[in-house]
């Protein structure tokens, strides 16, 4: 919802609440920080008031830091935590314990936790992910596929390998996240012709994560997909610092995407 169009100024947040009311989605998903914890909680009348639900993607830089974000959470009646933690050990020996640790917090708790496919955290690459996967078999993902892409800078047509890679993401996904990468660049314009063929890559990622979501998961289960197209510098901008593209148009052309997906493809 943040423009960063440079000399002009935010909407209030109270604005881009009732835009994503009056658009038809289903909830806003915030992304703090243990220092940003007293504005977040001040956005909670705001949920209640346009009727949405609540998601967090939590930031935490330290083991210590993740049990105050799920608290957050609880008190804001978050549907789930997605974990995009700042910890990063290099080993996965020592990547094991972090991993237990916040599960365990999020146990005590009372609240859903996701770890989320992303750069620059726990889970940094695809290698080292699936690695903990097998070391954690009770770890479950929140799915930015386009981090994984950037890291491996995959090549369309997918490798058998690639392909097998990423199936083992999806297998462990609960909830996914819209955003379309190609090999060099995390997040790419959709409607631009150079960029179909990953757009496609995309949505069968997505179909075969929400098909085998649907699968292992009771009839009256919620899955959680995510439109997140980040500002820039996610969004890639010209010389004036003006985005390529419209992220408001492009968030709203993937939800169609992936209901479409959806009503159509998965099995109920």
């Amino acid at each position: 919802m943040e423009k960063r169009i440079p000399g002009q100024a935010e909407r209030p947040v109270e604005e881009q609440f009732a835009i994503i009311a009056e658009a038809g989605y289903h909830g806003v998903c915030l992304d703090p920080s243990v220092e940003e914890i007293p504005p977040t909680r001040a956005l909670q009348a705001l949920f209640e008031e346009h009727g949405l639900h609540c998601m967090i993607n939590a930031f935490p830089y330290t083991v210590a830091e993740m049990r105050p974000l799920l608290e957050l959470a609880l008190e804001m009646n978050a549907c789930q935590v997605n974990a995009i933690g700042g910890v990063m050990p290099l080993t996965v020996e020592e990547g094991i314990p972090v991993a237990r640790h916040w599960m365990q917090d999020a146990g005590e708790v009372g609240v859903k936790l996701l770890f989320e496919t992303h750069r620059d955290s726990l889970l940094n690459d695809l290698y080292y992910t699936l690695q903990m996967l097998d070391a954690v078999p009770e770890m479950r993902l929140c799915a930015d596929l386009s981090h994984f892409v950037v890291d491996r800078e995959m090549r369309i047509p997918l490798s058998e390998r690639d392909s097998g890679f990423m199936q083992r993401v999806l297998e462990r996904s609960d909830c996914f996240q819209g955003r379309v990468a190609n090999r060099e660049q995390v997040q790419i314009q959709i409607d631009f012709p150079q960029h179909q063929a990953w757009v496609e890559q995309f949505k069968s990622w997505w179909a075969d994560g929400m098909r085998m979501w649907r699968e292992r998961n009771e009839e009256d289960a919620t899955l959680v997909f995510l439109c997140e197209l980040g500002p820039p510098a996610y969004a890639i901008t010209d010389a004036d610092g003006l985005e390529l593209s419209d992220r408001w148009e492009e968030a709203m052309k993937i939800r169609q995407w992936v209901e479409s997906i959806w009503s159509e493809s998965i099995p109920l």
